[in-house]
Parts: C-alpha cells; sequence; structure tokens
C-alpha cells in the first residue's frame, strides 16, 4: 500500500484556501497533553504522524480533492481554467478561488465523461460554430450567428412571465444546438457556495460537449445576459472564466454581443433620464425599464454607460445599489422560504440545475447501458442512489423544462 505524500496534505489545504487554524476545525482535529490541534495537524504535513483512513476522507472532502490525490508522488499542477477574463477587486478571497478551481475541475471531469459516452455512442457530431468566428468579425456577425443558430424571438423571450422564464426559453436553444447549460455556484451545499465577484460564469469549449456554467448565486435577472456572453466565448472558440467587471477588451466585446441581443442599442433612447433629479430616481427609471422586459437593471445600466448616456460614475454609483437591492431581496426570500418551508422539491431543482440537454443524454445512456448509474451520478452531480429519482422527474416534466 503506497504511503500518504505529506507534501500533498499541505498543498491540498493551502490550493483549498484553509489556514491551519480554520483546517483543523474542518477536520475535527482536537487538542492533546502534548500538543496543540494545529501542531497535530503540522506533524501530519511533515510526514511525523501518519493520518488513519477516516481522516484522509475529511481531507478530501473538505479540501475538494479526490481520495487517490493523497498518493500520488508530488502535488499535480494546478487545473487548467483556460483564460481568466477576470478583473478581480483588491482583497479578493482566496478561499473563493479554491472553490472555483474545483468546480471547475470537477465540470471538466463531467465534459470528459459525456465526451466519451458520445463517442462511443457515434454521436460525437462536431458543432459548427464552436471557434467558427474572433473579434475582427465584430459584433453584428457574430450576434447574426448567435441569433441564427439559438432561433430565440427577443419578444418571445420578453414576453415570458418572469426573468426566470425567460432565461428557460433562452436557454432552450443553445441546449438544442448542442451545448450544455449549467447553472452551479457552490460545489454541493451553501456552506462553499462562489460569490458573482470571483466568477458570473465560465465556458469550456468543445467540438463536440460545450458547456456554459452560470453562477446561480447571481439574480434569475442577470442569468441570461450570463449565458449570452459565454456563449460569446464559446463562438471564439475560448475556454475560460468571466467575472463581475468586464474591464478587458475580450470581456466588453462579449458583454456588447450578448447586451446588444438582449436590448438593441436603438432601444436605448427611449430611457429618458433627463428629468431624473438624483441616482434613486435614475436607478428607479432603469430598474422600470428593465423589469419590463425581464432584463437586468445592471445590464440596462452598462448598456447605457457603454452608449456614452450615463458616466463611468453614475454607472457605478448604479451597479452598487442595484447590487445592495438585491441581496437585500435575496434574503428577504430566503428568510420567507425557510419559514413557510415549502417550495419545489429537490429533484425538481437539481434538474432545473442540470438542464434538459444533460438529463435528456443520460437518460438515453443510462437505458441503453452505455453510461452506468455511478458513472451517471458523476455527470449530473449527484449520488448514485438519486439518478433514477432525478431522471424520473425530468420525465413527469420537471422545472427544468418551465423554468
Amino acid at each position: 500500500m503506497p504511503r500518504v505524500n505529506p507534501d500533498i496534505l499541505r498543498w491540498a489545504r493551502e490550493t483549498a484556501g484553509l489556514t491551519p487554524e480554520k483546517a483543523v476545525k474542518k477536520l475535527q482535529i482536537s487538542q492533546t497533553r502534548g500538543a496543540s490541534a494545529v501542531e497535530r495537524l503540522a506533524a501530519l504535513e511533515a510526514g511525523e504522524d501518519l493520518p488513519t483512513r477516516p481522516m484522509l476522507v475529511r481531507m478530501a472532502k473538505h479540501y475538494h480533492r479526490p481520495l487517490l490525490t493523497f498518493y500520488l508522488p508530488a502535488p499535480p499542477r494546478r487545473g487548467d481554467r483556460g483564460q481568466d477574463f477576470r478583473t478581480l477587486p483588491e482583497g479578493h478571497s482566496l478561499a473563493h478561488e479554491a472553490l472555483l478551481d474545483a468546480l471547475i475541475r470537477d465540470v471538466r471531469a463531467r465534459q470528459g465523461m459525456i465526451r466519451a459516452v458520445l463517442e462511443d455512442e457515434e454521436e460525437a457530431a462536431p458543432l459548427s460554430f464552436v471557434g467558427s468566428m474572433s473579434m475582427s468579425d465584430g459584433v453584428p456577425a457574430l450576434l447574426s450567428s448567435i441569433r441564427d443558430t439559438l432561433q430565440v424571438s427577443l419578444r418571445d423571450f420578453r414576453t415570458q412571465p418572469s426573468p426566470l422564464e425567460a432565461f428557460a426559453l433562452l436557454r432552450r436553444g443553445p441546449e438544442e444546438a448542442g451545448v450544455f447549460v449549467l447553472l452551479i455556484g457552490n460545489l454541493g451545499s451553501h456552506h462553499t457556495a462562489i460569490d458573482t465577484e470571483t466568477f458570473r460564469g465560465f465556458a469550456l469549449a468543445d467540438e463536440v460537449a460545450p458547456i456554459v456554467v452560470i453562477n446561480d448565486q447571481d439574480s434569475k435577472a442577470a442569468w441570461s445576459f450570463t449565458l449570452l456572453h459565454e456563449l460569446t466565448h464559446l463562438w471564439l472558440g475560448q475556454t475560460g472564466v468571466s467575472g463581475a467587471r468586464a474591464e478587458r477588451t475580450i470581456e466588453r466585446f462579449c458583454s456588447d454581443v450578448a447586451g446588444e441581443f438582449l436590448l438593441p442599442r436603438g432601444e436605448l433612447e427611449r430611457i429618458s433620464l433627463d428629468d431624473a433629479i438624483d441616482i434613486q430616481a435614475t436607478g428607479f427609471r432603469i430598474g422600470e425599464f428593465a423589469r419590463r422586459r425581464n432584463l437586468s437593471s445592471s445590464m440596462v445600466a452598462y448598456r447605457l454607460f457603454r452608449a456614452g448616456a450615463i458616466s463611468q460614475d453614475i454607472w457605478r454609483d448604479l451597479s452598487t445599489t442595484f447590487r445592495d437591492r438585491w441581496l437585500q431581496e435575496r434574503s428577504r426570500r430566503r428568510e420567507q422560504a425557510r419559514l413557510q418551508q415549502g417550495g419545489p422539491s429537490y429533484y425538481v431543482v437539481r434538474g432545473h440545475r442540470v438542464g434538459s440537454a444533460l438529463l435528456d443524454l443520460v437518460g438515453r445512456m443510462v437505458a441503453a447501458g452505455a453510461l452506468t448509474t455511478s458513472k451517471a451520478g458523476k455527470v449530473l452531480g449527484v449520488k448514485a442512489k438519486q439518478v433514477q429519482a432525478l431522471l424520473e422527474a425530468s420525465e413527469r416534466g420537471g422545472a427544468h423544462r418551465s423554468g
């Protein structure tokens, strides 16, 4: 039996964003007469003591690493995020960066399994739109290509009863075209939630199994914009992660494509701000305009800024105002849901997060014997024993189809 590599124990803790003090609490390491909890962890990481099997299991869970990682001869290279398109604020949380790395590793592994089963079943048809264009083609050309592929009417999008249902309508286009669209903002529990400053979405470009991940910690009204932003990265053939700030040239380009899809520049003239006496009045006017179109208020403000209708300072003030309002509203709704103890079932929520494209694929492959229940669970991000119930819920027409 190979020995645990102590260097990897330390590396795994550090890349999980945990200090020794935080790690001992999560790992349930207690003080003894001869050593403090931190000293006992240090002894494990120095190779002076060997971790028990239960301790390794806890480390795998809280460090977000497979158990076999601890037996490798050397720490593995950092997982490939692709390109990092983000502009992060000062003092950004290293713990959230570790969670993001773990999430990307997980989704990449799921993508590899999806591609493998498609190839095994001879369904791996290359998707012509992935990597089909470049920034030099310009916003109008790329936007036209996305519209032609998605076949989603802006009028239909705006007439949906809510931003969530508008997103569900928009999501069908890329899923039917072959893109898997996932809503993921944590590693399986609210304790591992990743904030939108760390990532708003990421795209894993692949000509057979492209994936877009949207951070579901963001407002539902923002999901559609993020989806279109990440689809633009796919059209450009780019794998990478996007944040909340579109300051780099490539991010502004992708945001311009997404913004023009949802709110054509010519319509910005319908927002009259001349008589708005302060930032609150301006925010209210923009909010009402956005609400009637199932749009994010922040996105509308960004479009106004890019069009030169408001200054950068006003845009930033508005963005802060809109985010604060949304956080307050989210907190209120969560508290209300907690008190009522109602809402959709676990399988309905999970089905919506996974999306109909992936559910349909896994259902077919399990039925055909091409995927075991264990592998199906890994692809869907659930336990093997939950796979059948999730698939049955999707067959009954779960929330992922209706929004």
